[in-house]
């Protein structure tokens, strides 16, 4: 069998015909959260940028799938589990030899940086921090999260470059890892593209956009721990009580039945409604009333900043990382402690009540455009920082 899987690997490295220069990403799979969205737009920005992509995958699935440009090359390494790609990586570096290699997610960063090691190829890799580390190894719930710093200990210097999407995440990072914070980068993500201003203009059929219709508030992430999204159900709940209004949460994850639960419980089904993934979540922002992040920790908060960039209002948890970078200590939408539902229901409710100014807001969220962050990624990938 592991014959079988090795000539099938140097096959379809034979017909890659790789051109001599090239940059590869490389993550777990293109399942429907921020770092796989960074990923593709980074992918798109490299390609404009006339640079040869590839787009190295664990396993090829996920709801991005679709949206990868044509021009990038889409490798599978048809494996079950981030270890289980080494061996494979390896031989995609060896036969590619990208340039640059731009990893994502913890531990596919210490998978790349051992595939760059042992495939002694002279591809410069750089790995991406997207998340908080420490409180992402407090709620770790496997050994290989809870020793994740040893890893990165032992891996990390190794890289050429690191990368943090927060000045929050990288300063975490050099507190609990033995990496010098002055030898982390920050480059915030390629957030507002021409993609996304086009999409916020699509049309969309919910009925509850229509004409007359309460008050929208919108979520947008997986239904997972980190984004609590128990605590905006219990606001929307006080809400509810003191004003007319709805809910819509866009996203799926293991907490589906449980959110279910809580909004039956809470007697809101008729207000709430979680319809799953949807391709286009930048529409419903744009129509949205108020977008609410209730997070209890992120990296640098993606879906906040395309919020702002549809010209939403929004409110935000105070959570580490990203919020209060992104909103400048509340100067563009309040900030409440996390896990307070009382504080967030009494901050939608003030923001519900202000007249919508959209104008600083967008102004806000064009300092995180694609065109400077390829740039600077750019300038990291190819060592001209370095210069």
């Amino acid at each position: 069998m592991w014959l079988e899987q090795e000539q099938w690997l140097t096959n379809y490295f034979l017909e890659l015909n790789v051109p001599g220069k090239r940059i590869a990403l490389f993550l777990p799979s293109l399942d429907g959260g921020g770092a796989e969205r960074v990923m593709v737009n980074l992918a798109r920005g490299f390609v404009d940028e006339g640079r040869e992509v590839d787009l190295v995958l664990v396993k090829a699935e996920g709801t991005y799938m679709n949206q990868v440009p044509d021009k990038v090359r889409i490798i599978d390494l048809q494996g079950n589990r981030v270890i289980t790609s080494l061996l494979r990586l390896i031989k995609y570096l060896r036969k590619a030899r990208p340039v640059a290699l731009l990893s994502a997610m913890d531990h596919a960063n210490v998978i790349a940086i051992f595939a760059r090691l042992f495939s002694a190829v002279n591809t410069r890799i750089t790995v991406g921090v997207h998340s908080t580390l420490s409180i992402e190894v407090r709620q770790a719930k496997s050994w290989r999260g809870r020793i994740l710093p040893w890893f990165i200990n032992r891996s990390y210097p190794y890289a050429n470059a690191i990368v943090a999407v927060s000045t929050g995440v990288a300063e975490d990072m050099a507190q609990i890892t033995v990496i010098d914070r002055n030898n982390i980068k920050v480059i915030y993500n390629p957030v507002v593209t021409p993609q996304l201003l086009e999409k916020q203009q699509q049309a969309i059929s919910h009925p509850w956009f229509q004409n007359n219709q309460p008050p929208v508030l919108l979520a947008v992430g997986r239904l997972t721990k980190q984004k609590d999204f128990s605590t905006l159900i219990h606001a929307f709940a006080v809400i509810r009580e003191q004003k007319k209004c709805r809910l819509l949460i866009l996203g799926e994850g293991e907490m589906r039945a449980e959110l279910e639960a809580l909004i039956a419980k809470l007697n809101l089904a008729e207000d709430v409604q979680m319809p799953g993934f949807v391709d286009n979540p930048y529409a419903y922002m744009q129509q949205a009333d108020v977008f609410v992040l209730s997070s209890a920790w992120e990296g640098l908060v993606t879906v906040l900043i395309e919020a702002m960039a549809c010209g939403t209002a929004v409110v935000s948890t105070d959570c580490p990382s990203g919020s209060r970078e992104i909103l400048a200590d509340g100067k563009y939408g309040r900030l409440v402690p996390v896990g307070d539902y009382e504080a967030l229901a009494d901050a939608v409710i003030e923001t519900l009540e202000q007249e919508k100014n959209s104008e600083p807001l967008i102004k806000r969220a064009n300092d995180f455009t694609q065109a400077a962050s390829v740039k600077q990624y750019l300038e990291v990938l190819e060592g001209r920082q370095e210069k």
